[in-house]
């Protein structure tokens, strides 16, 4: 089964227009796209980001998702999340996490 069918409405860079839509399946799918296979460390990345977005309804900023990160690895986590997500936060991070663009941030 064509996995590209089962996504719900994106908008024209490919981010969900409703995070509300989001799910692991979906996760999965962004992630292929952008060649990331998805370990145990980017889960609990999505998962804080997620989260977080139900809590505050807006996408973390990265600082928040490396203060969570930091807990776990230390000062290796600013490092680790762009190692997890190496073309970018906005552009990787958020976009598997199901969050719209944040439309201030650049994509880098």
């Amino acid at each position: 089964m064509d996995t590209t069918t089962l996504l719900p409405a994106i908008d024209g860079e490919g981010y969900l227009i409703d995070p509300q839509d989001w799910s692991k399946e979906i996760a999965e799918e962004f992630a292929r796209r952008e060649n990331i296979r998805l370990t145990e460390d980017h889960w609990d990345v999505l998962t804080f980001m997620r989260a977080f977005y139900e809590e505050h309804q807006i996408a973390p900023d990265a600082r928040y998702v490396i203060k969570h990160l930091t807990e776990r690895l230390g000062k290796q986590a600013r490092n680790r999340l762009f190692e997890l997500f190496p073309y970018g936060y906005v552009q990787q991070t958020c976009k598997i996490a199901g969050m719209k663009r944040p439309r201030g941030w650049s994509t880098g």
